[in-house]
């Protein structure tokens, strides 16, 4: 406001230096007194005294153009046109060129954008400065007015729901937040002042009443802005002003244990910097997270920047995301979908319907994000727009709004997403992992691959008060899926994802063997090409997970069997059936583990799993496994 003050003040003092003081003298004197009015921060009494000076003389300008900053300033923008127009229309007073840009602000304000276009356009054509700041704003906004002058001639279909008492009530909720399963909402709400979390979960497609999250995250500081990783198992949030921060506000991280969570740890002098870090959003694998800084060396005020964890679990140096997203002017509120590859975020920078909008930016295949796009008219409006998240299923939109139906302040609504706007489609895998015998609950490792890029989707270890576990995994690709604990037989499990969608996710009871002789484990990502028995890159996450068990357990011994289906001459099913277990042996072998833990057997089609009948059984029939012979 200070700032807003002292720029209205120099506005004022260069209108006055340019025009005649008013030849009335009650008109001069209300005005004298408006600026001592100014001075004090008395705007009300400011005002009074301005509408008193043209009162007693409509022709003074200066005047006229007073009252216009001043009611643009409380964002009074219909009574600021007016004044400014005013200004403008006297007969033989030519306006200094900036009142033309201050009626285009306020009509911009208005989303009158065809006539702030315009005002745009004369303060250009008519000024004689130097601000090369001030010329490049205006340009900036005529693209904005040109812009949505076309979106609104073609508008979006937009019907937002609120999304009732369980969620919103009197105060502020804002920025949400979903786990991948769509089952839990974290929010931000602030009382009394006070920012905090707050949870509600979906049971019988209902939200039920919000609760406060964690009183381990929640404190008498504010905490808000926060991301989660899919799995629901990772929260990071920005928290100011505490004890432990490197600049106002910083980010945090903390770790879903069972039902509760750990005591969040700042992310440290690495990732956060003296100047504002919030606004995280973390990407689906967990690896990266985005985030909001005004630190030195973006590209404007508040940038968006990233920082990536290396192969140590340590953060890396943040990077600007750069000009591909980042402008002069201001980005914040980023969300990366599950999808891995759509970003939303708010921009005033990139041609827009107002304040700040919603864009949405596609992850190119060389990993860079792609030119930001306008989400549409009237999601966007001459207002502010900020803190979308989408659903995971890529349909709705949520976002924080005060609207006439709410329940008092900011409410959290839900809107049908425009086609164009929707991320990939995805699907997750959700289960539990459990001891076999037992059926206690396991502190398991869960591993997803994406066999096409060698991408890790997912890397991260159950807990062992639930054994539960969600991994995303966006169509389009095949992926190795992998479950392990120390003393265990591996699970492995392969998911063939088209570009279909799929409406039911893969739910998962998985049963871990203890190591005894005996025990088999069916290898579903060894791969060969038909009737051949060389092994094919994909394999490789696979092996390496047998390799780790071999190396872990040092007195277990082996045996790798080849099974064929019953298609073909049998003779010639069991020679590529052993050939293809020895392919594994060798590679084993290669990678410095002992041969005499090993031993390999092709059982060509004699040992069948499913019926030979059908694609699906023959498929089934067509595997290499292993055998524990000794531990």
């Amino acid at each position: 406001m200070k700032r807003l003050l002292i720029l209205l003040i120099c506005l004022t003092t260069l209108q006055s230096a340019l025009a005649q003081e008013s030849t009335v003298k009650k008109a001069q004197q209300n005005f004298e007194y408006a600026e001592k009015s100014l001075q004090s921060r008395d705007y009300d009494a400011a005002i009074k005294s301005l509408e008193d000076a043209v009162a007693a003389d409509p022709s003074f300008q200066v005047a006229l153009i007073q009252l216009g900053d001043i009611y643009k300033l409380k964002r009074s923008f219909e009574k600021a046109k007016d004044n400014y127009s005013k200004a403008i229309a006297i007969a033989g007073q030519a306006p200094e060129a900036r009142t033309y840009y201050s009626l285009g602000e306020a009509e911009l304000n208005m989303g009158d954008y065809s006539n702030a276009g315009k005002q745009f356009a004369l303060f250009k054509q008519n000024y004689k400065g130097k601000d090369q700041t001030l010329i490049a704003r205006a340009e900036k906004f005529i693209r904005d007015c040109d812009f949505s002058v076309i979106a609104i001639q073609h508008p979006e279909k937009y019907e937002p729901v609120n999304l009732g008492a369980a969620i919103n009530t009197k105060d502020r909720e804002y920025l949400p937040t979903l786990t991948a399963d769509g089952n839990s909402l974290i929010f931000s709400r602030t009382v009394d002042n006070n920012e905090d979390f707050y949870i509600s979960h979906k049971v019988n497609q209902q939200w039920q009443t919000a609760v406060p999250l964690s009183d381990k995250i929640n404190t008498r500081f504010n905490e808000g802005a926060q991301t989660i990783t899919p799995d629901g198992n990772y929260l990071f949030f920005t928290g100011c002003n505490r004890e432990d921060g490197f600049g106002s506000c910083d980010l945090y991280v903390s770790h879903k244990v069972g039902n509760g969570w750990d005591t969040p740890f700042n992310l440290g002098a690495v990732v956060n910097s003296s100047s504002w870090d919030s606004q995280p959003a973390v990407t689906p694998d967990g690896n990266t997270l985005y985030f909001v800084s005004n630190r030195p060396g973006g590209m404007g005020g508040y940038d968006i920047w990233k920082t990536t964890l290396d192969n140590d679990g340590n953060w890396g140096k943040p990077q600007n995301l750069g000009p591909d997203i980042n402008t002069p002017f201001d980005e914040n509120t980023p969300f990366v979908h599950p999808d891995g590859k759509t970003l939303y975020f708010s921009s005033n920078g990139w041609p827009g319907l107002g304040n700040m909008d919603i864009f949405y930016s596609r992850m190119q295949s060389d990993g860079k994000w792609g030119k930001p796009v306008n989400i549409g008219y009237p999601i966007n409006t001459f207002n502010e727009e900020t803190g979308l998240m989408v659903s995971p299923d890529g349909t709705l939109g949520m976002f924080s709004s005060v609207l006439k139906e709410g329940f008092g302040d900011m409410d959290i609504y839900s809107f049908n997403l425009p086609t164009a706007a929707k991320p990939l489609p995805i699907t997750y895998v959700k289960g539990i992992v459990r001891d076999k015998e037992t059926r206690n609950f396991l502190e398991a490792k869960v591993q997803v691959v994406d066999l096409k890029t060698k991408e890790t989707k997912f890397n991260d270890y159950t807990s062992k008060d639930n054994g539960e576990f969600l991994a995303v995994m966006p169509l389009g690709s095949t992926y190795a899926f992998n479950v392990m604990a120390d003393g265990y037989l591996f699970y492995s499990d392969h998911f063939e994802l088209n570009t279909k969608k799929t409406d039911q996710p893969y739910v998962l009871d998985i049963y871990l063997e203890k190591l005894k002789p005996g025990g088999n484990v069916i290898l579903k990502n060894i791969f060969f090409d038909t009737n051949k028995y060389e092994l094919l890159p994909e394999s490789l996450t696979e092996l390496a997970d047998l390799l780790q068990l071999l190396n872990a357990n040092k007195t277990i011994s082996i045996e790798i069997q080849g099974h064929t289906d019953d298609v073909g001459n049998a003779l010639d099913n069991q020679k590529l059936s052993l050939a293809r277990a020895k392919a594994v042996y060798d590679y084993l072998i290669a990678k410095q583990i002992d041969p005499e833990r090993l031993s390999f057997k092709g059982f060509g089609s004699t040992a069948p799993i499913a019926k030979n009948d059908t694609a699906e059984g023959r498929q089934k029939n067509r595997r290499t496994s292993f055998q524990i012979i000794k531990v």
